[in-house]
């Protein structure tokens, strides 16, 4: 008996695209579930487990962003690649904050298409190793508790919610705690090997990380930035 395919929840309100790239990525060995809009994804979500999400953002109705939000604000992890019709980059760095792990615009080749896929499984895979190797221990930093193998982060024994891209960047730093890391470097870490994102959709993401572990963002303690390099994660004991 042969792998589990791995699973892509397919969402496009543009029935010719929508049955393109379902019959594209059928043909690739995923198994694909195609939905018209957002109305039925969380009751989705809770019964059936999905690798990654297709999410288009222009759709009648409730569109793309705000779906991604009230997932993210629901603790739902699943890896999002966000499809858009607009080139403008501020929506580049709007489906960053949105929660979104990465972003197409629209037109695109189906390939480029399977390339981000394939970088986001091959993140998760990334985490499952650290889950079974190397990262096993759990990390303490100020307040903070993470644990790699259950890829969860708790505060004074609370849990915090991250998303799927803040966990991948926090697992990144945790274990190059102490050394500076470019922003190349983290995109290749967090997104996966061959991933592309651009600079600022980085800095976004360090953002929103740091909003989550820092009394001030503005004069971070723990995830700083090195003048030239990148960003390190500074915890107890590591120093840049």
């Amino acid at each position: 008996m042969g792998p589990a395919k791995a699973r892509i929840l397919l969402i496009d309100d543009e029935p010719d695209l929508r049955a393109l790239l379902q019959r594209y990525l059928t043909e690739q060995g995923f198994e694909v579930r195609a939905l018209a809009d957002g109305s039925q994804v969380e009751k989705l979500l809770q019964r059936e487990l999905f690798d990654v999400m297709v999410l288009d953002i222009m759709m009648r109705g409730e569109d793309g962003l705000s779906l991604c939000q009230r997932l993210r604000a629901q603790n739902e992890t699943i890896p999002i690649i966000m499809l858009t019709a607009r080139g403008d980059p501020i929506d580049r760095i709007l489906g960053r904050e949105a929660g979104a792990d990465d972003y197409l615009p629209k037109p695109f080749d189906p390939r480029e298409l399977l390339a981000c896929i394939h970088a986001q499984l091959r993140r998760q895979r990334t985490l499952g190793l650290h889950r079974q190797g190397g990262l096993a221990r759990t990390v303490c930093f100020g307040p903070f508790v993470f644990d790699p193998k259950a890829r969860r982060l708790t505060c004074q024994e609370k849990h915090v919610p991250l998303t799927s891209g803040e966990l991948g960047l926090l697992t990144a730093l945790v274990s190059h705690a102490g050394r500076p890391l470019s922003r190349e470097r983290l995109i290749d870490l967090a997104h996966g090997g061959g991933a592309e994102a651009a600079d600022r959709s980085i800095d976004v993401q360090v953002l929103r990380l740091r909003r989550v572990l820092e009394e001030d963002p503005t004069n971070p303690r723990y995830l700083q930035t090195v003048r030239g390099v990148g960003y390190v994660l500074v915890i107890d004991g590591a120093a840049p």
